[in-house]
């Protein structure tokens, strides 16, 4: 089996909230300085971090994760990226051992090195131990390097560096910057699009990081595996997708697949534009649409557009966002309620914590797909559907596909590489 090499790290940290999307967004943005092509990956089920890795690094993000995306189609998008790349950076989930699958169970399944990113404000020493503990917890893993993430001052980092062993080399020290940290809400970090100043905030982190240019990222070999292709049971089917600043959870891996399947993908916006393109098959993608209720409400012609896509028997796909637009109405945090498109009998309202949070599998006639959950709203309906997800980790997480005409509507966020025939038949007019 022939196989492509070129420099990878998985950057991983001890917890979430260690900084590890701005570091991995900064060195991207350093090594393009270098003219080198870099190309980065986020681990597990995620939409928000990699609009800034994409901004950062040029390319689009793919996730792995040896569930979700499987060991497999990780590997093959590992192998397409390093024949392009000279370097390859993965961020991590959450701490690097915890979930199952964990950020460290990815690492030694492709033999990946971890660069640690550790915040290293209020220790000192201590931040040695915390590396060395990572380093050594489990055998099938290894950290090649640390990184020191807030940092107060220059004897501060120096403090870090020399209580590192020889084994574990500080490839760089970032220092404190509060005032150009990356913007979140309750979802995760905002949208790249909405910080305005996206350029501004990660060339003043870029200066702020120290590099051991002496420190290198190891070469890893990545072998090929060979693929079918996959039929093209989609040939010619135009798929409306909606994308904008409402509707923009979107896995490039899901467009790659439909496009596999043979579609031709065309793009509109409900925000702005006032009736469907002439399309076969509707996807609505998750987003905010509670963060543009007024606009969405507003724009009768597209909802009635909607309208006649669905009763005229057309496929839709509608995940998260895309399904609370088909609801009746949609009441956002701040308790605005506004009326949508009402293809779905049932109300929706944001809830002030974290409702569903979680890996799914749905098998429906004997064809399982899988994806994630991951929302802050409830929905009121008297619908209801015999099929359901499940959670691989033994959570309670059990969301429902809503199936009414063609329209298969749910929380669920899916892989379609999970089950590519499925979705061709989704969306087969």
């Amino acid at each position: 089996m022939q196989s492509q090499s070129c420099a990878a790290v998985v950057i991983a940290a001890p917890a979430s909230g260690q900084g590890k999307t701005t570091v991995t967004a900064v060195l991207a943005r350093h090594y393009r300085q270098q003219n080198k092509q870099v190309r980065v990956f986020k681990v597990g089920p995620d939409f928000l971090d990699p609009m800034v890795l994409e901004y950062a690094s040029g390319h689009p993000v793919y996730q792995l994760d040896l569930w979700m995306v499987g060991k497999q189609h990780s590997q093959q998008l590992l192998a397409e990226a390093a024949q392009q790349a000279d370097i390859i950076l993965i961020e991590g989930v959450m701490g690097l051992f915890d979930g199952e699958p964990s950020t460290a169970d990815l690492a030694a399944a492709f033999g990946i090195p971890i660069l640690a990113v550790i915040d290293a404000s209020s220790m000192a020493q201590t931040f040695a131990a915390i590396a060395v503990g990572l380093d050594q917890y489990r055998k099938d893993t290894r950290v090649a390097a640390v990184i020191a993430n807030k940092v107060g001052s220059e004897r501060h980092a120096d403090m870090l560096k020399k209580a590192l062993p020889n084994t574990l080399p500080c490839l760089a020290t970032l220092f404190r910057q509060t005032e150009h940290a990356l913007p979140s809400r309750y979802l995760g970090l905002q949208q790249a699009n909405e910080v305005t100043d996206l350029e501004q905030r990660l060339s003043h982190t870029l200066d702020a990081f120290d590099f051991d240019n002496t420190v290198s990222l190891p070469n890893i070999d990545f072998p090929f595996i060979d693929v079918e292709p996959l039929p093209l049971l989609l040939e010619g089917v135009k798929i409306g997708i909606a994308r904008d600043a409402a509707f923009s959870f979107l896995y490039q891996a899901n467009l790659d697949c439909l496009e596999a399947l043979g579609a031709d993908l065309i793009f509109f916006s409900p925000l702005t534009d006032k009736q469907l393109p002439d399309i076969d098959s509707l996807y609505l993608p998750g987003g905010y649409p509670e963060l543009h209720l007024e606009t969405l409400s507003q724009n009768t012609n597209m909802i009635q557009s909607i309208h006649q896509h669905y009763h005229a028997n057309k496929p839709i796909i509608a995940e998260c966002g895309g399904m609370l637009y088909l609801c009746e109405s949609l009441t956002d945090k701040a308790d605005n309620t506004a009326s949508l498109c009402g293809i779905l009998p049932a109300k929706a309202k944001l809830q002030a914590r974290l409702t569903a949070l979680g890996l799914q599998e749905v098998n429906i006639n004997g064809a399982a797909i899988r994806g994630h959950t991951y929302h802050h709203s409830l929905l009121s309906t008297e619908l209801v559907s015999e099929i359901s997800g499940q959670c691989p980790n033994g959570k309670s997480v059990s969301e429902v596909v809503y199936q009414q005409q063609r329209l298969n509507a749910s929380y669920i966020h899916f892989y379609f590489y999970s089950n590519p025939h499925l979705i061709a038949a989704w969306l087969t007019p």
